[in-house]
């Protein structure tokens, strides 16, 4: 007994021992998981937005089709395949093309949004029997995302006679104070995409593409990669924003500053732009846009700003302060007319990319800032309010066609 009782001590021990010891390296690796931002489609207003624009089939269609491939270059056609479609049937529903899918307002770009993270979260956590490497699963997303934002998809037809102009939109953000937020630069950009707008200088035809709110993405060069293949094609470029409430901004100054507020993944960063080739990295890009035509001009309902101010920290200094009329000379950015987010990084980088690519003098471009989209009166409660309003969707239907109207005094102007 005595011996029993040593040989299944002995034994508990292992056990234990056994129990404690780290895993293999296959063992520990990590089973895929969502994201922050994915996280949010299981609550009720993202399920609510897809069942009552139709696009809640299409994650579960994305599913059924990536479950039938049986390699990665099979999952790569699928993933390209679905994520075009979903930019074409959210711009064919915002243009009244096809059916509604439900009693959503057509221009409402939230549909899009939500349904893409369906997407991204199925590739994120697809285990397939055939085994995806880390950088194979970084791929497909990859994939997902710029054909599903339109980055793809960018044509411009032949014709010395049309202009072509180029416009760049956000996915909503700010989630955790008010997960029914829409973005109306997304919403522009659905509303526009391959439309011609007719101009005193003729017909401009515009393409469009939406950018995620996330700081890494930019720092990947998302935006680089996207537009570089067009700046040398087009006539006039507008990245686009929400900002201000009961305003729009033309920006005058864009400030190579990252001021940390977190993105839609809850991350924050504070540190200088990163772009390529730091060393001639330039603390302040300008608009090229006519940007008192713009402001001069009657677009709309919402009065429209030339915004000069920035926040710098003087050459010498070591305080942050504002300036009104711009930057000064030698100084470092803290924060462009537009703030020290992703809209000012998208400016600074799209005009950046501009004049590295010797176009500063011969193409206007710069940033715009839309009016931030309100919800109508009595719904303003995000825990109560509803995902939806005549207010909310009239003041969306203003902003998008006073965007169009700014577009055509731009094209008309900077010619």
């Amino acid at each position: 007994m005595t011996s029993l009782r040593v040989r299944i001590g002995i034994l508990g021990l292992v056990l234990l021992a056994g129990s404690a010891a780290p895993a293999s390296p296959a063992a520990a690796a990590a089973t895929p998981a969502p994201t922050v931002e994915e996280q949010r489609l299981d609550q009720a207003v993202p399920r609510e937005i897809l069942e009552r624009s139709g696009f809640d089939a299409v994650p579960p269609h994305f599913t059924r089709a990536l479950g039938t491939a049986r390699s990665y270059a099979e999952a790569r056609k699928v993933v390209v395949r679905q994520g075009s479609a979903l930019w074409k049937r959210a711009v064919d529903r915002a243009q009244g093309r096809g059916p509604a899918g439900g009693d959503l307002s057509r221009d409402d770009d939230r549909p899009l949004y939500w349904a893409r993270l369906g997407m991204t979260r199925e590739v994120r956590t697809w285990e397939p029997p055939f085994g995806l490497s880390e950088a194979q699963r970084a791929s497909l997303l990859g994939e997902l995302e710029r054909s599903s934002r339109g980055q793809t998809a960018v044509r411009y037809p032949g014709g010395e006679r049309l202009k072509r102009v180029l416009v760049t939109g956000f996915d909503p953000f700010t989630l955790d104070r008010d997960i029914r937020i829409s973005n109306p630069s997304g919403a522009s950009a659905l509303a526009l995409d391959g439309t011609v707008i007719e101009t005193a200088e003729g017909p401009a035809r515009v393409e469009t593409v939406v950018f995620p709110v996330r700081w890494q993405d930019f720092t990947d060069q998302t935006v680089e990669r996207a537009l570089r293949p067009y700046l040398k094609k087009v006539d006039l470029f507008t990245t686009v924003s929400q900002g201000r409430v009961g305003r729009f901004d033309v920006e005058r100054t864009n400030g190579a500053w990252r001021g940390g507020f977190p993105d839609n993944d809850n991350v924050g960063v504070t540190e200088v732009v990163p772009v390529p080739d730091p060393a001639s990295q330039p603390q302040w890009t300008s608009t090229t846009l006519p940007y008192k035509a713009i402001v001069d001009a009657d677009t709309g309902r919402f009065p429209v700003y030339d915004n000069t101010s920035v926040t710098e920290i003087p050459e010498g200094g070591t305080v942050p302060v504002v300036r009104a009329d711009g930057p000064t000379a030698g100084s470092t950015a803290r924060a462009g007319g537009g703030g020290n987010y992703l809209s000012n990084e998208i400016a600074y980088r799209v005009t950046l990319l501009r004049d590295r690519l010797g176009l500063h003098d011969v193409l206007p471009g710069g940033h715009v800032h839309t009016p931030v989209l309100e919800f109508g009166a009595g719904n303003t409660d995000p825990a109560t309010g509803a995902v939806t309003d005549p207010g909310f969707v009239k003041n969306r239907l203003d902003i998008i066609a006073q965007v169009r109207a700014i577009l055509v005094v731009a094209v008309e102007k900077a010619t």
